[in-house]
């Protein structure tokens, strides 16, 4: 009798999951998350929330995916997929924020690390990723987070306050997780000083992540794929939502993002991109 032959044992896969928008370029938006998600050791999915006309010399315009869709994707995904985390990016439209937020509120356990991304400013003719009045939405969806992971910009949206030094950034990364985020890291790459200083605010506790400030060329996508790492960590984690898992999670991408800074990339005309590995 002819012995039967076993199959090979296959490995299952963590994912997480990004709901972002398309960069032509591959610089930043999905491209870079799933990069991140991969540098990470997680399995990466996507959703499109935001089509866009860019390169690497900047933003020209935006298209939202209608919320319908984006609604269809998110269903199917988490419905089929082992989704472990989410990441999200630019949404595009008040309508796909709302999308976002009823999806993730019949998934309350999913640890959630929203990148509130709001305009580029590297955009000749001022292309907005998110619109004023989405903004209302978005201050929603950071109060349901995990971790929000605002630049200094981004924050000051927000929050309706200006930061210009390291103790408004503190107070900035307080407040967000006094408004219900669960942890908040307030980006300062945009302040001046020696170090890029980013401030982890937890609820009564407050870390300060500090690397020293590279003179590099300008690049794009650092905030993707800083914020696609930590939630490709968070996915990793076994206690994913935990202060000690997310204090860890942010300790490691801030390092893996160092090192991709330094190893940045010049691929045709415009702005560096960020390569991982």
């Amino acid at each position: 009798m002819t012995p039967k032959r076993s199959l090979p044992r296959v490995r299952k896969r963590r994912c997480a999951l990004t709901i972002a928008g398309l960069d032509p370029s591959g610089g930043a938006g999905i491209a870079a998350d799933l990069r991140g998600f991969a540098e990470a050791g997680v399995w990466g999915c996507a959703a499109c929330a935001v089509l866009t006309v860019q390169s690497t010399a900047g933003l020209r315009s935006v298209l939202p995916t209608p919320p319908s869709h984006l609604r269809a994707v998110l269903d199917e995904l988490l419905a089929h997929q082992r989704i472990c985390a989410v990441k999200t990016g630019a949404l595009g439209s008040t309508a796909n924020v709302r999308v976002v937020l009823d999806v993730l509120a019949t998934h309350p356990k999913l640890p959630v690390v929203v990148d509130p991304v709001i305009i580029a400013t590297r955009s000749p003719e001022g292309a907005r990723l998110l619109d004023d009045e989405a903004l209302t939405a978005m201050r929603e969806l950071c109060a349901q987070a995990t971790l929000v992971t605002p630049n200094i910009d981004e924050a000051e949206a927000l929050l309706e306050r200006q930061i210009h030094t390291r103790d408004q950034q503190r107070e900035a990364a307080v407040e967000l997780v006094a408004r219900g985020a669960k942890a908040a890291l307030v980006k300062g790459g945009h302040l001046e000083g020696p170090e890029v200083v980013d401030v982890l605010a937890f609820p009564g506790r407050v870390v300060h992540l500090a690397t020293p400030r590279r003179q590099r060329a300008e690049f794009h996508g650092g905030g993707c794929q800083f914020a696609a790492l930590l939630a490709g960590y968070l996915a990793m984690g076994p206690h994913p939502t935990s202060a000690e898992t997310i204090e860890h999670a942010a300790r490691k991408a801030k390092k893996r993002l160092t090192r991709s800074i330094l190893r940045a990339c010049d691929i045709g005309n415009g702005l560096l991109v960020l390569p991982t590995g």
